[in-house]
């Protein structure tokens, strides 16, 4: 089974949201509109809250957690918060392996391949961030720009066709996930 209940979260998941069978969704997990999770990805709200927006998709063997709150054995991750859940908001594109971890992501973003996302991480609007990156901690990544490395730096400003391609590369996931649903009703 790919969606289970943790404790007395149950998954929230929109009837036009496509989950792969092979994906695996737990907890207090919200998908909006025509959001997609593909083969292998595990979005794992337990310890706290996961929500993806409208027209996201999730690719291929993601990883996407929370962070819980502190007791007394834990690190608070900030001076006033202490604990994150993800939220992830409309026409995201996350690639193949990507882990993002108890951050928050807004519009129309690219999440390169096998890039990590950790705790506290804010990525504004019409963002990229290319393949294999990592966003350290409370990093807060400003709008309109390709972020590179490990720890990620600002690149460049983002062309008017890349901008572009943030909300066709949504797009071109919905329709993916309808071929596929096609596909699987003919099975």
């Amino acid at each position: 089974m790919t969606i289970r209940a943790f404790e007395n979260q149950q998954p929230n998941i929109h009837s036009t949201t496509y989950v792969d069978e092979t994906a695996l969704v737990i907890g207090a997990v919200e998908l909006g509109e025509d959001s997609s999770i593909w083969p292998m990805a595990v979005v794992r709200g337990d310890v706290n809250f996961i929500k993806i927006g409208d027209r996201t998709n999730i690719q291929d063997a993601c990883v996407l957690h929370v962070t819980h709150e502190s007791n007394e054995h834990s690190v608070k991750v900030t001076d006033s918060q202490v604990g994150y859940p993800l939220i992830i908001g409309d026409d995201v594109t996350v690639g193949h392996k990507a882990l993002l971890h108890a951050c928050t992501i807004h519009n129309r973003v690219l999440v390169g391949m096998g890039s990590i996302i950790m705790d506290g991480v804010i990525i504004e609007d019409e963002t990229i961030i290319a393949a294999g990156s990592l966003v350290p901690l409370n990093k807060h990544l400003e709008s309109g720009y390709l972020w590179v490395g490990s720890p990620v730096k600002k690149a460049r400003e983002l062309t008017n066709k890349e901008k572009s391609y943030l909300k066709y590369s949504a797009e071109h996931y919905v329709r993916l996930k309808e071929r596929t649903e096609a596909g699987l009703k003919l099975d």
